[in-house]
């Protein structure tokens, strides 16, 4: 993550023997930022279900949208790097998210669900240009060998953002009595305009306040002396006669295909809280305390988080995340085989046990690359776009089976996260310049 890679040579980056505790608050905030936003898809999802009368398959475009922007804005956001730096480029992925935030108003006044999703991929294409910078700016702020530890600590006010975005997404943009499918249904074509035009405006006045919350973060960051990385050039490490290839390395391409999976599960189950615990048969409940359930989720993150970011100085990243991903598994399964309160809060657990995976997936995937460091972070914040594909199917597969049935795709990911845990995050080989 200190490496980024151009053309054929890498740009390593001198580490400093101590962190810069003042310019890792700064950037802590953007973590919070992305992740509030980011949470907030979990309460428009059952808001934007109950306007426009979708199916889980339908409006799960959402984080279809969200998510695959990961996929097509992560190189290039790498080059923005590249070319005008960690700062500035902060502050245009602020901006760009700014803008995001705006498109909602105009999506809301129609309103169509076409311009909301494309409202989501301008909002995701400035988090995409956020995440690449800040993330490995992050593990540069300080020693190599607490990177892993600082990223879990800015991953865990991350999860700050995610835990309060329910709560205040519920109170502003859920209806406190929706109106039911089939009262919808019986709506003449005047009268489901004038209640989707009222349903939707709440989302107006949140996006407002928080595209103005941007652009101030944007100028903030921009006025703050942020540290400088000095970088050098090497060139790529050579296997004989040939540059070495990034794909030559197991544990990175597994690891990635981790992230794709991790991503995909936690977002999947964070999806589908609301309609989980307001569906008669789990907590039937209204959707507004449901919401507020599901900030317990992330919480459980955050806290997980900051006590990760202690317990990873002494204990081995791998065997860590093999533990943890073996007792999600078993949550998630325990609440497919119950309902009521059980079923309730055994999903709700899963996110304390999600918490040091995305950090610790992050610095497996990435050990020993050397000069192909850059590029390795590179491919695995592009396998983000698991947040886009899984709650998709898993989406169609609720409306095939049942929503309760369909958390079977998030625990077999989780079978997968504990065997790279185990065995796959083993380096087979190390990267020499």
């Amino acid at each position: 993550m200190a490496i980024a890679s151009v053309g054929k040579t890498a740009t390593t980056t001198k580490q400093p023997a101590s962190t810069n505790t003042s310019a890792m608050a700064v950037v802590t905030t953007l973590f919070f930022m992305w992740g509030f936003l980011t949470c907030l898809n979990d309460i428009l999802i059952p808001h934007l279900k109950a306007i426009f009368d979708l199916n889980y398959a339908q409006v799960m475009l959402v984080q279809l949208a969200f998510f695959l922007s990961y996929a097509v804005f992560a190189f290039p956001a790498g080059k923005i790097v590249e070319w005008i730096g960690y700062k500035r480029t902060m502050v245009i992925g602020l901006l760009t998210m700014a803008v995001g935030a705006l498109c909602f108003i105009p999506a809301a006044n129609v309103p169509s669900y076409p311009l909301f999703l494309g409202a989501e991929i301008v909002l995701a294409a400035g988090v995409t240009v956020l995440q690449v910078s800040a993330n490995p700016f992050v593990s540069v702020l300080g020693p190599e060998r607490t990177a892993s530890s600082r990223l879990n600590l800015t991953q865990a006010f991350n999860s700050l953002g995610t835990t309060i975005a329910p709560w205040i997404g519920g109170a502003l943009i859920l209806s406190a009595a929706p109106k039911t499918t089939d009262e919808v249904r019986a709506m003449s074509a005047t009268a489901l305009q004038a209640y989707r035009l009222h349903e939707a405006s709440t989302v107006k006045f949140p996006y407002l306040a928080i595209s103005l919350a941007l652009v101030l973060l944007a100028i903030a960051i921009a006025l703050f002396k942020l540290p400088r990385i000095e970088t050098t050039r090497d060139f790529r490490p050579q296997v004989g006669d040939k540059p070495d290839s990034i794909w030559s390395y197991p544990h990175l391409i597994l690891g990635a295909l981790a992230i794709f999976l991790y991503v995909g599960a936690e977002v999947s189950i964070g999806s589908f809280l609301v309609n989980y615990f307001s569906h008669p048969d789990t907590g039937n409940m209204t959707e507004q305390t449901a919401a507020k359930l599901v900030s317990l989720y992330w919480g459980g993150a955050m806290i997980g988080r900051f006590i990760g970011s202690a317990v990873l100085q002494k204990v081995r990243p791998n065997r860590a995340l093999g533990v943890v991903a073996i007792v999600a598994c078993t949550l998630v399964s325990v609440s497919i085989l119950s309902v009521g309160h059980l079923a309730v809060w055994s999903i709700l657990l899963v996110g304390l046990f999600n918490s040091i995976m995305f950090p610790t997936i992050f610095t497996l995937g990435i050990a020993e690359l050397g000069p192909l460091t850059g590029e390795g972070s590179g491919i695995l914040v592009a396998s983000i776009v698991g947040g886009a594909i899984l709650p998709y199917l898993e989406g169609r597969l609720a409306d095939a089976i049942g929503i309760h049935h369909a958390f079977i795709i998030p625990a077999v990911c989780y079978i997968y996260l504990a065997y790279y845990g185990f065995r796959g995050s083993r380096p087979s080989r190390t990267a020499v310049a």
